[in-house]
């Protein structure tokens, strides 16, 4: 063979391979290429501005035949060098006092290690509510502009509020993953629309289907710890069946150090970028034994929450987390009782409250503190950028003033349970037997030294978090402090510009929105400690609530609604019908002096710049409803039908995507056939051990029962069922106006009596009315289960699941009858004070907490 021609065939082969990568893909000036391209080892970087990039052209030599040819692989895409690992970990319902960090009592040492080896951020904003906050920090842009000004429960059919992050929008999980990361979720998923929650998808708007290629986790707000709704990527499964003390808090860490091994082991050189999203401290707080021991040992609580706010507020001030100067807002007796107002029974009940909650905090915080040991472990912590939002909101007050052990009953109007009702779960307070929140008060004093709770956008105890960050490899200046405004809109462009990657033109070929956040990487470095803040201008909204900052001013409506004040009619024009309020930020860290009747102009100034805001990124229309909104009608699969049919067994389904029999007349009838020696189990059941409703057999006795919120049962039972075939049938006629009346801002139409009617072929066998029924909402994180019941059941002193069913169901038809307004209704209600839904008169909407 010619030597000559062998080297030239080797040079344009060369030569070939590169003006194929470059013909396929544009290259950035700094494009990175290891290995000889057309290699089965090259690699290369993207210039990033097109996602997917686009293949290549072949660089190889085709001839006739194999020998002669030159085979030709594309490069893999990688980051650029030295791009970090990031584990990105965000906690739930967690104020700025919760953490030892910033000078909380409750133990987080894992936090305190990330800040020990970082920095501190005491100037870090959410969006007031979960899932917004989790939208805008994924995509870099705002709540609104994500879709999710409130939570997907909420969602409404308007742009900044259906709950869907459109395709122009990508996370940065898609654009790590088309440059080369390995990209994983663990734990709370609340940006799935809850009516695309189900096994039928679509998936699109699942983690999966937004750029994480490992999911392991709960799909929707919350979930039981103990027993959850628990997916992985796409599959339910249920880890903790024969498991007694399985707790998902370790289960998820688990997993997610058998990931990163994993990974490890399989592409050791390949970079991670790891959302991990724990359940904690969302309610219910389901901490282990263990730790409530640990905790209760400490007694952190036992003078009350109006000390415990001032030991907080002296060790922010000691460890220089907060200025000097902040000052504290007095106590609101007008929303909460001092401490030493309480009864006995009222104090032993709350700290109990708080020993939970404090041991659900410091229980997660040990077990992050075992997923970063583990990279630590690997050799890789050195380069792994770890930010730890300790918050998507300030302490959630949902358990009203008295705190509640089950908070689906807050949801349905109960929100001030009694004390000695609450006191018959104070022994299994955080297990099974609970889905529990505390007291307010100890939310307020979790808030330090800022005032108000979660929901509450206007004010810094509902958006203002606290933030570790550690990088060993950049962040030099370790332990330091940074007070620069920050939001979590900021994360996205502070990790694309740490990594070198840049936000794409254009994903699957659609043109990408702007990011709207600010990179803060700047403040890395120690030169940059105390340089001005690059974030100059961000509004706050949330359920007609809202502010707004710039350059250090911030204007804000006063408060109109507590947190558990959801079920009165909402504030009309909640743009203009507010009192507006002005703080200096700069001066005032705390939010606590109100200077707007000495600066009009700047109120009026910056009223201006929040309707421009508010316009620029989808926020109107502004909407100050809150429970009115969970029952709003969504384009769920079960949308415009009225009748369902069933012919086999199937679980899993969840509320979003399921029949309600809510606020509405409904008939299920099932055709059963009796085995001989009779049968048992589960014919049909939505909802679970804390509100639900389930149908089922029970020694062979046809039993339909409504759990309303674990507090009572209403129970319909008929004779022992024959062998053979059966129809047994469910008809239930509402007494109300149905939802409908929520339109016009009134709760009249819910929660109304209604009678119920049991019937064996066609024959009446058990009659009686409800005088209430459930007005808003079943247990969320359980689902819609035909033959058998997943999780828990709805009467624990019948049956245990799964509690199959030993019958065989030929059909099951349900059958709603939703009430339609009438004109007449309709002018009733508008002429007639709305009713809230327990019965009592709700007043006009007020300035300040009613």
């Amino acid at each position: 063979m010619d030597p000559c021609r062998t080297t030239r065939k080797a040079v344009f082969g060369i030569v070939a391979s590169l003006a194929a990568l470059l013909s396929g893909v544009t290259l950035a000036a700094a494009q990175q290429v290891t290995g000889t391209l057309g290699s089965p080892s090259a690699t290369t970087t993207i210039d990033g501005k097109q996602l997917p990039a686009p293949d290549p052209s072949f660089g190889g030599v085709i001839k006739n035949d194999a020998l002669n040819s030159k085979p030709w692989w594309a490069p893999r895409i990688v980051p650029p060098k030295d791009a970090p690992n990031i584990l990105l970990i965000i906690t739930d319902d967690a104020g700025f006092g919760v953490p030892s960090t910033f000078g909380g009592v409750i133990p987080t040492p894992t936090m305190d290690r990330v800040a020990a080896n970082g920095l501190r951020y005491n100037n870090i904003h959410s969006t007031a509510l979960c899932s917004p906050t989790r939208a805008a920090l994924i995509t870099g842009r705002n709540h609104h502009s994500a879709g999710f000004g409130v939570i997907s429960e909420q969602s409404t059919g308007f742009p900044g509020y259906n709950s869907i992050i459109t395709k122009d929008k990508a996370t940065i999980g898609r654009i790590l993953l088309d440059n080369g990361y390995a990209t994983s979720w663990f734990g709370k998923d609340h940006n799935t629309p809850a009516f695309a929650a189900s096994s039928i998808g679509p998936f699109d708007q699942w983690p999966t289907g937004m750029g994480f290629e490992y999911f392991y986790g709960f799909v929707g707000g919350d979930a039981n710890q103990w027993q959850p709704n628990l997916f992985r990527n796409t599959t339910q499964i249920y880890p903790f069946e024969g498991k007694p003390g399985w707790n998902l808090v370790t289960g998820m860490a688990d997993d997610a150090i058998d990931y990163l091994n994993r990974l490890n082991q399989t592409a050791p050189d390949k970079p991670f970028f790891m959302k991990y999203a724990p359940g904690a401290t969302h309610a219910p707080h389901h901490p282990t034994k263990e730790w409530v021991d640990k905790i209760s040992q400490m007694h952190l609580f036992d003078e009350g929450w109006n000390k415990l706010r001032e030991q907080i507020f002296e060790n922010q001030k000691k460890l220089g987390v907060i200025p000097q100067n902040t000052q504290l807002a007095p106590w609101p007796t007008e929303v909460l009782k001092n401490w030493d107002d309480l009864t006995a029974t009222e104090k032993k009940l709350f700290v109990r409250q708080a020993d939970v909650f404090a041991a659900y905090v410091a229980y997660n915080d040990h077990e992050i503190g075992r997923v970063i040991q583990a990279i630590d472990d690997m050799g890789k912590l050195d380069n792994t950028l770890i930010i730890y939002i300790n918050g998507d909101n300030g302490t959630s007050a949902e358990g009203g003033p008295l705190g509640t052990p089950n908070e689906v009953a807050f949801f349905n109007g109960i929100n001030e349970m009694p004390v000695d009702v609450q006191m018959k779960w104070y022994d299994v307070w955080g297990t099974e037997q609970t889905y529990n929140h505390m007291s307010a008060g100890w939310s307020w004093a979790f808030d330090t030294p800022f005032t108000w709770f979660k929901q509450n956008a206007s004010r810094l105890g509902g958006i203002g978090q606290n933030m570790a960050i550690s990088w060993p490899a950049r962040i030099k200046g370790k332990g330091g402090l940074r007070d620069q405004f920050t939001h979590v809109i900021d994360v996205v462009p502070t990790i694309l510009e740490v990594t070198g990657i840049p936000a794409p033109d254009t994903v699957d070929g659609i043109k990408q929105a702007p990011i709207e956040g600010t990179s803060f990487a700047y403040t890395f470095d120690k030169e940059n400690a105390h340089a001005p803040t690059r974030h100059k201008t961000q509004y706050f909204e949330m359920m007609g609530q809202w502010a707004l900052y710039n350059d250090g001013w911030l204007l804000s409506t006063k408060v109109n609604r507590a947190p558990w004040e959801a079920f009165g009619p909402a504030n009309p024009d909640p743009l203009n019908n507010q009192v507006l309020e002005l703080y200096d930020l700069t001066k005032d860290f705390s939010q606590s002096q109100n200077i707007a009747d000495k600066h009009p102009d700047k109120v009026k100034e910056m009223k201006e710049l929040f309707i421009a805001e508010a316009k620029k990124y989808q926020v109107f229309p502004m909407d100050a409803s809150v429970a009115a909104r969970i029952v709003a009608p969504r384009p769920n699969i079960t949308a415009g039908r009225s009748e369902f049919i069933y012919t086999h067994p199937m679980v899993g389904l969840p509320q979003g995507d399921s029949p309600s029999l809510l606020n509405t007349s409904y008939t299920i009838t099932a055709d059963i056939d009796v085995p001989a020696g009779g049968a048992e189990g589960m014919i049909l059941t939505s909802g679970g051990r804390f509100g639900g409703y389930g149908f089922y057999l029970l020694n062979s006795k046809p039993v339909f029962l409504w759990n309303l919120v674990d507090l009572k049962r209403v129970k319909w039972e008929g004779p022992a069922l024959t062998p053979g075939k059966h129809i047994v049938e469910f008809d239930f006629k509402y007494d109300g106006l149905g939802a409908g009346t929520l339109a016009y801002n009134s709760f009249s139409g819910v929660g109304r009596p209604g009678t119920g009617t049991l019937k064996v072929d066609d024959k009446v066998v058990a009659t009686q009315t409800m005088e209430h029924t459930l007005p808003m909402i079943l247990q969320w994180d359980e689902s819609f289960d035909i033959g058998s019941d997943t999780l828990t059941g709805v009467n624990d002193a019948d049956y245990k699941p799964p509690f199959t069913l030993t019958a065989k169901l030929d059909k099951l038809t349900i059958k709603v009858d939703r009430p339609k307004l009438t004109e007449e209704d309709v002018k009733n209600i508008e002429n007639t004070q709305a009713i809230a839904v327990d019965g009592r008169p709700i007043h006009n909407v007020q300035a300040g907490p009613q």
